[in-house]
């Protein structure tokens, strides 16, 4: 038996006499079973009278929940090495042992849960699921409010950094007319919202339900933002055209022309008179339709048949990773020791968020839901405004974004950052946000 395996089986040894001094057995662990938990995870039905109320929440998970946790990634059954020297094949294993490492003896989900409960966050129903929201008003008049959408496998954690420079921007080196209201909801499925027991929560119900919530809080002109599944939801509420939005943000725009769409569903070579820059983006989304895809596929079809990722921490934050190639690359550099815009922590508040709440599988349900093509042109005519990342899955080229959006009113291309955009460059993102919206901020009427 090596050392670390005796480690493993001595830890476990100790958490599960803890677990038996503490009166709670293996099955007792279930997170829905621990006295308590109500305080940090709704329920999907609303408890009568509350109605369209607003309730106020806080994040509160047991002690007990913690030590299963760590009983658990110290019990995992690891796989045998890759047999490459490169990431082609998945997560390497020692990227997955440094954050196995790091997740039980460094790691602390408390900060996390103080960090969440220092914001404004509440509860309310719409459609029949409780909304979770991270509700922040500005301390300057006439601020602007924004509705951030996170993706998959963000979450609420991805704009934490965001909310201050938004909200308070003379703090953060920006001026006071460029205050922000923010409301950061949790999709259906995802964090502290409620888990759909029933279907049909595709990212166009999405929207319509971040319209309702924005009525809701009381507010008659917004803008929204979103980046993934943020760009899908925020698309779809730009097609509603709620009289409240005034226009939409996107960092992952769904702007791939119809003709280059099919040349990449046949695998055929990029069409001939490509510019550079559409060269670029053909050859990103080639790479990543041959060979990054396969988890989006996976929950598309299958999402229920994910059991493993609700039983293994290890397995759940090993799914998690290997989203898209830059970002899975940046993430092992950070377990190796690399400073990078994201940090240790920050990708296992995320993960671990995902683990206390149960979402993995429900939170994979989305992909299965959603019927629209996901790069494909949607004809919103409303003001757009698109930040194009160079690491993200594709960067959009101008010309496609022009097309796409008609009423394009900001485009940047940035110099550094990927896919979690507003978590990996916070301050980018805060300066890419402020210009985008400049121009409509005379048509904003009061805020609530």
């Amino acid at each position: 038996m090596s050392s670390s395996e005796s480690i493993a089986r001595h830890e476990g040894q100790r958490l599960l006499s803890r677990r038996s001094l503490l009166g709670v057995g293996a099955a007792g662990l279930g997170l829905m079973a621990v006295p308590g938990l109500a305080s940090a995870l709704p329920a999907n039905s609303t408890p009568a009278g509350f109605g369209d109320a607003l309730r106020p929440f806080r994040v509160s998970f047991p002690e007990t929940a913690l030590i299963d946790l760590r009983w658990r990634i110290l019990s995992t059954r690891w796989p045998t090495r890759e047999t490459v020297t490169d990431e082609s094949q998945g997560v390497q294993l020692a990227t997955m042992q440094r954050l196995a490492e790091y997740w039980t003896s460094d790691h602390d989900w408390r900060k996390a849960e103080a960090k969440l409960n220092a914001l404004p966050q509440f509860l309310t129903e719409i459609d029949g699921v409780d909304i979770h929201f991270i509700h922040v008003r500005s301390r300057h008049a006439n601020a602007l409010p924004v509705i951030i959408t996170h993706g998959w496998p963000g979450s609420i954690i991805e704009q934490l950094k965001v909310i201050g420079p938004l909200t308070d921007p003379t703090a953060h080196g920006g001026r006071a007319e460029d205050a922000f209201d923010v409301v950061i909801p949790s999709i259906p499925g995802h964090g502290f919202s409620g888990k759909p027991t029933g279907t049909g929560w595709d990212p166009v119900r999405v929207a319509r339900a971040w319209s309702v919530l924005m009525r809701r809080i009381g507010y008659t002109r917004y803008v929204a933002q979103g980046g993934d599944w943020g760009d899908a939801v925020s698309e779809q509420l730009a097609l509603l055209a709620p009289p409240e939005l005034l226009g939409i943000h996107v960092n992952m725009p769904a702007t791939v022309p119809d003709d280059i769409a099919l040349a990449l569903k046949l695998g055929k070579p990029a069409p001939a008179g490509l510019a550079a820059d559409e060269l670029h983006a053909y050859g990103q989304l080639d790479s990543f339709y041959k060979h990054g895809l396969g988890y989006a596929i996976e929950m598309s079809n299958r999402p229920q048949s994910l059991y493993a990722l609700e039983d293994s921490p290890i397995g759940l934050a090993a799914w998690m990773l290997d989203h898209d190639a830059a970002s899975q690359a940046l993430i092992a550099r950070v377990f190796d020791g690399k400073t990078e815009g994201l940090t240790r922590d920050d990708i296992l508040d995320n993960i671990t968020l995902y683990w206390l709440t149960r979402t993995a599988v429900s939170s994979g349900r989305l992909y299965w839901e959603n019927k629209l093509e996901f790069f494909a042109v949607k004809k919103v005519t409303i003001p757009v405004a698109v930040s194009v990342f160079p690491d993200e899955i594709y960067a959009a080229p101008r010309s496609w974004t022009q097309k796409a959006y008609p009423n394009l009113i900001h485009f940047n291309k940035l110099a550094k950052g990927g896919h979690f955009a507003a978590w990996e460059q916070p301050k980018v993102f805060t300066e890419e946000l402020r210009a985008s919206f400049r121009s409509l901020r005379s048509a904003q009427g009061a805020a609530a």
